[in-house]
């Protein structure tokens, strides 16, 4: 009897005769109509399980493995919980996930430690006859109160480090106590000027590169100096930028309204019970207006 070898239709080169052989055409199996009518379909049976309660759809590593950390501790004591679970506990309770416990944003730090954070930096202003100086001036962040320090055509480090003494002495009197300083990556902040506000207990805090929003506080004072003043008069030589600033500084401290501080300047103290209280219409015979640097700036007070 001849041999015949059946191979897999599937396989066009397995239907090549064999040696000795016949070849045996062999056709591709079909479907029946009941293997047809089997196609997949979407699983309708879950398995019992806790509801899902608002998981973040994409949740961070760090926090899912700290949740799967806290179930396999619960599964060891006999308690199946799922992910949400632990999720909404934790939410319900305002405990943020594990990553940002530790972890604080730059504006609720400046928010939280404004009392005692000052901002430093260089203002620079070119004269009539094309003379730049530098302005180093200190805001404090709660109060917002400027400080000018020094101007100079040479900021090296020995001036600048003198600058700092020189502040921390008019601090002390005014009974100030910083705990921070943020201050940019310039290299007249040399670490000389660092170690004076370090001896003091003062920790120097260095700015991210090209970001001012870091110091937004110290910008926005030199956006608003130059708008303001510094941008509407010819500046002649030191002395003139000298009486300039600190005419604006003066304006700045005490009458300036600031939204940060409910539109009261830095200096202002509280109102006294004796205080006049008046109506909600007052009459411009009671206004009174004093004029700074020429008129450039306007103070308006209430006549008493």
């Amino acid at each position: 009897m001849e041999a015949v070898a059946v191979r897999d239709a599937s396989n066009t080169p397995s239907l090549a005769p064999g040696a000795g052989c016949a070849p045996l055409d062999v056709p591709p199996a079909s479907r029946s109509a009941a293997d047809s009518s089997r196609a997949p379909r979407a699983r309708t049976a879950v398995r019992p399980r806790e509801p899902r309660l608002g998981v973040p759809a994409h949740p961070g590593r760090a926090g899912r493995a700290r949740d799967q950390a806290r179930r396999q501790q619960l599964v060891g004591l006999g308690i199946k919980l799922a992910a949400s679970t632990v999720w909404s506990i934790l939410k319900g309770a305002g405990i943020e996930p594990a990553p940002r416990r530790l972890e604080q944003s730059w504006p609720a730090f400046l928010r939280a430690q404004a009392a005692s954070i000052l901002e430093c930096d260089f203002l620079t202003v070119d004269t009539l006859f094309l003379k730049r100086f530098y302005v180093l001036f200190f805001i404090e962040l709660g109060t917002r109160r400027v400080h000018l320090a020094g101007i100079t055509t040479n900021p090296d480090g020995r001036w600048v480090t003198q600058q700092a003494r020189n502040l921390l002495m008019q601090l002390d009197d005014a009974d100030v106590r910083p705990r921070f300083l943020i201050r940019d990556r310039d290299s007249k902040f040399t670490c000389e000027f660092d170690e004076v506000f370090r001896s003091e207990g003062i920790r120097v805090i260095k700015a991210p590169v090209r970001a001012p929003t870091a110091r937004a506080h110290a910008e926005r004072w030199v956006g608003s100096a130059r708008r303001e003043c510094l941008d509407r008069i010819l500046i002649l030589g030191r002395r003139h930028l000298h009486h300039v600033l600190a005419a604006y500084i003066a304006h700045y401290n005490e009458h300036r309204p600031h939204r940060a501080l409910a539109q009261r300047p830095p200096l202002h103290q509280p109102a006294s019970v004796e205080e006049r209280v008046w109506a909600d219409v007052i009459e411009l015979d009671h206004v009174r207006r004093r004029d700074l640097l020429g008129g450039l700036i306007h103070e308006y007070q209430l006549a008493a």
